[in-house]
């Protein structure tokens, strides 16, 4: 049902762009279009993998088909979490440069670099069966997470009220979810790691494990196997998708922002001099 009514909120969204044509740039309906095309990846691979879920590293599915498989599944996640970040570094990007922030430019650069580490990260932990690259993986996603809202507080003044709410809801929302990300996710997997080391676990080579996600998978219905990942992946197939189509859609233009940006910088130059 989730994913139907995703699937749905990006199809709107589509048209809500296309309606808005005639009336934007020829740059900016190009550069929305880029977002909608990387929204479409994000919504539609986490569509796919809330209807077949997996729970990577003991392998478990809710079908006995070849597309529950975890190598499956974790091939559809690293596309649609790099073009996830991939719609924040071009929006942070189109805005430095509007507003010439330098900050907004630098984070814009080195989120998806950061996010591809944070997939190797979660294919080591995944091949190996190791919870502690689980642990890299995301704290690299919350770090990811804090440079955004730091960019979006410095570009704050640049903006009118109405936009400025926007970015700090935003913000809010950002460090929420750092918030939830150091405080439940990554203990929960340093916890595991303790646990397995603690018990012994015996891990799987790269090699070894290229092979198990791709044959071995183990279904079960039952609660007790399921209940640890049924928050982190009702938040990550609604709320991380509803923030992915919202970046499709318009934003201030180039030069708008710009005027905001003289506004501010003439304010800010009046008042050190004294009006």
């Amino acid at each position: 049902m989730l994913a139907a009514l995703n699937v749905a909120a990006w199809s709107l969204a589509a048209r809500a762009l296309a309606r808005r044509q005639p009336v934007m740039s020829v740059e900016a309906y190009a550069a929305c279009r880029i977002q909608l095309a990387l929204s479409a990846a994000y919504v539609f691979g986490c569509a796919f993998r809330s209807v077949l879920p997996v729970y990577d590293i003991p392998r478990l599915c809710l079908f006995d088909t070849w597309v529950s498989t975890v190598a499956v599944g974790r091939s559809v996640a690293t596309v649609a979490e790099l073009c996830f970040v991939g719609q924040w570094a071009l929006l942070l990007n189109a805005a430095a440069q509007s507003t010439g922030s330098a900050v907004a430019r630098m984070v814009s650069l080195v989120l998806v670099p950061i996010i591809a580490t944070a997939e190797i990260c979660s294919w080591y932990a995944v091949l190996t069966t190791s919870n502690l690259g689980h642990v890299a993986e995301n704290s690299l996603w919350a770090t990811s997470a804090v440079l955004i809202v730091g960019a979006m507080l410095c570009m704050v003044p640049y903006y009118a009220a109405p936009r400025r709410r926007i970015l700090l809801g935003w913000c809010l929302a950002g460090l929420a979810y750092v918030a939830f990300m150091f405080l439940v996710d990554v203990p929960t997997y340093w916890s595991r790691h303790v646990a397995d080391l603690a018990g012994n676990r015996h891990y799987l080579s790269v090699a070894q494990g290229l092979a198990d996600v791709s044959q071995r998978r183990v279904v079960s219905y039952r609660w007790e196997d399921w209940k640890s990942e049924v928050v982190w992946m009702t938040l990550y197939f609604s709320v991380g998708v509803w923030f992915s189509i919202s970046l499709t859609q318009p934003r201030v233009s180039a030069a708008r922002t710009r005027e905001f940006a003289s506004a501010f910088q003439f304010v800010h130059t009046h008042v050190d001099r004294g009006g």
